[in-house]
This record gives structure tokens, C-alpha cells and sequence, in this order.
């Protein structure tokens, strides 16, 4: 029985371009870059998850901004 309500928040770039997305699920917090295939992977805290994210985007990528959907 799922007991955690799915939620999405999407990484925007400092030009307000989309980096990525993190989803919540029964799982964790699931990150994706933007055009990805794959999902960089499943994390147990939304902190974990953004800092994952960020450490696969482009060398001296600033912080995005995450905005919940």
C-alpha cells in the first residue's frame, strides 16, 4: 500500500532554462537531468537528491533553482 504522495520539482538553470527533475515517490527522490535517458538515481532525502543532481550537470554549474510542480 503506497502511503507517499508522488511529487515533482523541476531544477531550473540561472537562465531559466530546465536542468532537471526531481520526483518523490514510494521509493525516494528520484533525480533526472533535462534529456537524459536515465535517471541519475534514487535518494533517500530531497537534500541528497538536489546535490546529486547538481554534481551531474556541467562543471561550475551554478545551484538550480527547484520549483515544485
Amino acid at each position: 500500500m503506497s502511503t507517499v504522495s508522488s511529487a515533482l520539482w523541476v531544477a531550473y538553470g540561472p537562465e531559466g532554462n530546465v536542468v532537471g527533475t526531481i520526483r518523490r515517490d514510494d521509493e525516494g527522490y528520484t533525480a533526472t537531468v533535462a534529456g537524459a535517458d536515465a535517471s541519475v538515481g534514487t535518494y533517500p532525502t530531497m537534500d541528497i537528491a538536489k546535490s546529486a543532481l547538481h554534481g551531474h550537470l556541467p562543471p561550475g554549474a551554478d545551484w538550480p533553482r527547484f520549483t515544485q510542480h
